[in-house]
């Protein structure tokens, strides 16, 4: 094939996942950074793409796992590989999908680890409250902790989509799908605290929206930069854990769950999907969830028991 066909086929591919599978721009970059890898390898190896089969797809495989990609990594590079051939199948180039019997590769059987209310109180209290930044960093390990985002759906927070008088945000996760999100009286608390510095801030017309902006650069914060704040406090607070934005969210699902609250209400919180329970979230009332998430939400059990003792 020569090389003006295949990268016509791989911007097809582009505007097919952009536009009929509606994904996120974060999941068509990472299919296209994995496509890369693979088509680079295609070459090196003087194959044609539409030749592809078991074997060169097994020597891609042993490849990356000889070079140190993690079980986890590979089997997301190999979905990439599987999709792009599966579009090619749809769209008529080929017949048959040579990555249909291709094994993925195991993932090992762990859970990340988890978070206590007590640790999440100890990474906030090394928080500097005299820097620009400190309100800040503290609204943001609250926000993640009180309503269970991914990091990418916290840095692309709006401000037009807070609803803090009624408790809720809105929420725009994978695929551009949205959700509404209960949010805590305590998050509420340290993003208003935040509001008051972030008010002081010239930020530019284009990023006036976003929620958490970079005090220097005036611009919105990345998911490298919550993920360096995020490792600079654990390590301040000495938590021997591993620790990054994806551990607050997964802690937050685990105290619920722990706490009571049903798995459906905690499904649509995190706004999973799968084909045995998006139907099911369309049909959960917004009032109900809040209330279930609030009850057994760690946050405000605390404060109700303090509320009992105080009376």
């Amino acid at each position: 094939m020569e090389e003006k066909q295949k990268q016509r086929l791989v911007r097809r591919y582009y505007q097919y996942l952009k536009l009929e599978k509606a994904s996120s721009g974060n999941t068509i970059d990472a299919y296209m950074r994995d496509l890369d890898k693979f088509l680079h390898f295609i070459q090196e190896e003087g194959k044609d793409i539409l030749s592809v089969g078991l074997e060169e797809l097994h020597q891609f495989s042993a490849l990356m796992n000889d070079i140190g990609i993690s079980p986890t990594s590979l089997s997301r590079i190999l979905s990439g590989v599987r999709s792009f051939y599966h579009y090619l199948v749809l769209s008529g180039v080929l017949e048959i999908n040579p990555t249909e019997l291709l094994e993925f590769p195991k993932k090992p059987k762990h859970l990340p680890d988890v978070l206590s209310m007590e640790e999440i109180d100890a990474i906030q209290s090394v928080i500097d409250l005299s820097q620009p930044e400190g309100q800040r960093n503290k609204a943001i390990i609250e926000t993640l902790f009180s309503c269970g985002l991914r990091v990418s759906e916290l840095t692309t927070l709006k401000l037009s989509n807070l609803f803090l008088d009624e408790e809720f945000i809105k929420v725009e996760g994978k695929g551009s799908k949205q959700r509404l999100v209960p949010i805590s009286d305590k998050a509420i608390r340290e993003l208003r605290l935040y509001f008051l510095d972030r008010n002081l801030l010239a930020i530019p017309p284009e990023y006036q929206d976003y929620v958490f902006v970079s005090h220097r650069r005036k611009k919105p914060l990345t998911r490298i930069m919550i993920f360096l704040m995020i490792k600079d406090l654990v390590e301040k607070a000495g938590i021997q854990k591993t620790v990054s934005p994806h551990t607050f969210r997964h802690s937050f699902a685990t105290s619920l769950l722990e706490g009571g609250a049903s798995l459906r209400a905690i499904q649509a919180m995190l706004g999973h999907e799968s084909i045995a329970t998006t139907q099911i979230y369309t049909h959960i009332d917004t009032s109900h969830l809040r209330e279930e998430i609030l009850m057994h939400h760690p946050r405000n059990i605390k404060k109700e028991q303090e509320e009992l003792e105080t009376n």
